[in-house]
């Protein structure tokens, strides 16, 4: 198996001669980690329960940290499911990698699409799976939502959406998302939405692709999963604490799966998770900086901006050449769009001329860096 090397790795190489300006202190909006602190509240359940490190966990999770899972659902979207219908993970990002493999394995000449540009595990969970890819792409053209072609579609095994979306920022509305559920069932596909981002939006809920599933009337989600993580919402990337939602015949089976996968989580995290799922008002306060951070970027940079997720996707001529004159200069690093996005046999890369920011400092550190991006665009220009 030969895996790309991750956006990160790339970046480092791209940067790895450059001495930045020491005029300027660091900063770095590179990776979508929270840079708050994660609430005390879920710490001191941490540390409350630190003495069940002693127990070997469940794989399947505690009942108490799989009822607040299922109860944030019924709160935040109105989905009321069933036992059999969430499974609690090690995060999320576990689950995109190995439930790929497990749901091709048996299936000779698997296809499996999914956005691009898009999070590199989707990439990574292919290439272990041995499945042919069709890239989705997001493009200024077709406004960041992901065209549905169903002559490819009636090829797909799996397919993977990542709405709101991580770059771009895009968000499909509950009747796009409707539509993608019909073509999983016309085309008997399986169909997931990474929602790790739901919670992270500006004036209007997001929807989840479990409430399009309702809103069409697929009421046993066949064919369709969701997944989500508590590592934006709560700033706990840490915990490593997640779901895998909807169809319950699959889940089923991925359930048993699971139990040789060695991905259970110690029962302190579970405990100080199962708190934070059952919390709304810490995700609040953190909406209103991302918030702000959003408002300073449109007054600042003179751009809109997203409706969710805390990224900007910001054109520019040479994504390369701007990210390396960013350090040099201002001591600021970004990441060249191109480095979350693959070339298709035309040589279009949709990420090309583009480079993402994660504002997921304070907003006074985010005016800052945002200061620096201006004068560098106005230099540019």
């Amino acid at each position: 198996m030969h895996f790309e090397p991750y956006p990160f790795e790339k970046l480092a190489v791209l940067l790895e001669e450059i001495s930045p300006n020491p005029a300027y202190s660091p900063i770095v909006l590179t990776i979508g980690e929270p840079q708050f602190s994660t609430p005390a509240f879920i710490q001191k359940s941490l540390c409350k329960h630190s003495e069940e490190l002693r127990y070997y966990p469940k794989t399947a999770g505690e009942a108490y940290l799989n009822e607040a899972m299922r109860a944030f659902v019924a709160r935040r979207f109105g989905v009321r499911l069933q036992p059999q219908e969430l499974i609690s993970t090690f995060g999320t990002r576990e689950v995109l990698f190995n439930f790929p493999q497990f749901y091709l394995f048996d299936r000779s000449d698997a296809v499996m699409a999914y956005t691009n540009p898009f999070y590199q595990i989707y990439e990574g969970a292919a290439i272990a799976s041995r499945a042919k890819v069709l890239h989705l792409n997001l493009t200024h053209e077709n406004g960041f939502k992901p065209l549905m072609d169903e002559e490819q579609l009636s090829q797909c095994d799996l397919v993977i959406l990542n709405f709101p979306n991580n770059p771009t920022g895009s968000v499909l509305t509950l009747a796009e998302l409707g539509a993608w559920v019909k073509l999983a069932l016309k085309h008997d596909f399986c169909l997931i939405n990474d929602e790790c981002y739901s919670e992270i939006y500006t004036a209007h809920k997001v929807p989840s692709l479990l409430e399009a599933s309702l809103h069409v009337g697929n009421n046993a989600f066949k064919n369709v999963l969701v997944i989500n993580s508590i590592s934006k919402r709560s700033s706990a990337p840490g915990l490593r604490s997640g779901f895998i939602a909807g169809d319950a015949t699959i889940l089923q089976k991925y359930g048993q799966y699971r139990t040789y996968v060695g991905c259970a989580s110690p029962l302190p995290l579970q405990a100080a998770a199962a708190m934070a799922w059952s919390d709304e008002y810490h995700v609040e306060q953190s909406r209103k900086i991302y918030a702000q951070n959003f408002k300073a970027a449109q007054e600042i940079l003179g751009i809109s901006t997203s409706d969710a997720t805390f990224y900007l996707w910001l054109k520019v001529d040479n994504a390369l050449e701007f990210t390396q004159r960013l350090y040099r200069e201002y001591n600021l690093k970004v990441l060249p769009g191109e480095f979350l996005a693959r070339t298709n046999d035309n040589g279009e890369n949709p990420g090309m001329g583009y480079i993402r920011i994660a504002l997921v400092e304070e907003t006074n550190k985010t005016i800052e860096a945002l200061n620096r991006l201006k004068e560098a665009l106005a230099w540019k220009n």
